[in-house]
């Protein structure tokens, strides 16, 4: 199944660049670049692409902004966003992560990590950053700039599901979720999706918020 990706940058040749490194996956298409938050959200409603490679500073309409209405349309809810952008600042991080997107990198990644990237998102699947990425996420979010949450939210989880979100809120994935918690993937993947429903969680980015939220992981 090919993964169909849409470009979201002010700048051409980033564009460009990406377009011609995604393109030349087999799995990957790109099916439309967008200059600013407007042009994309435009494109979303007839390019029905899967994933959106999204900046944070455009014209007219940033990507945060863009991430939220996106995540907000309920025609545009199989939209996945991974946030790729030159300004890795902690605030910026929530924020996206927050409004929605299912990831967060630098420009500076390398093509294959881009690439593994946009599949994960895609998939839903784990929350793509790097680990300094990740370590940002919890020391905002566990600063005054958080909005609190109630940890009594947990209780509504089961103990091998507190189990299985922690361990995804300190960056494993179902596959080493499983190998640790001696179970299937498949099984970790159920207990994930469950913990989403029952916690309200859009995707496994917004359960790993709730993680940090909640105290179930500290940074």
């Amino acid at each position: 199944m090919t993964i169909r990706v849409l470009l979201a940058d002010d700048q051409p040749l980033i564009r460009a660049g990406f377009r011609v490194l995604i393109d030349s996956a087999p799995d990957l298409e790109v099916v439309g670049e967008a200059a600013d938050g407007l042009e994309a959200l435009d494109l979303l409603r007839t390019t029905r692409a899967d994933v959106v490679v999204m900046d944070i500073r455009m014209p007219r309409l940033d990507g945060l902004e863009t991430t939220r209405r996106i995540t907000a349309d309920e025609h545009l809810a199989g939209v996945k966003v991974l946030v790729v952008t030159t300004f890795e600042v902690d605030e910026h991080v929530a924020q996206a992560i927050r409004a929605g997107a299912g990831g967060f990198l630098g420009k500076g990644v390398d093509a294959a990590e881009l690439m593994a990237a946009i599949r994960t998102v895609a998939q839903g699947d784990a929350l793509l950053s790097p680990k300094a990425t990740k370590a940002l996420i919890g020391r905002f979010l566990t600063q005054r700039g958080s909005e609190p949450v109630n940890p009594e939210r947990l209780d509504a989880l089961t103990h091998r599901e507190r189990e299985v979100v922690a361990l995804a809120a300190n960056g494993m994935s179902n596959d080493e979720i499983a190998d640790q918690l001696v179970v299937s993937p498949l099984t970790v993947k159920t207990h994930v999706n469950r913990a989403m429903v029952k916690l309200d969680a859009r995707d496994r980015a917004q359960l790993v918020v709730v993680a940090y939220q909640t105290g179930l992981v500290r940074f």
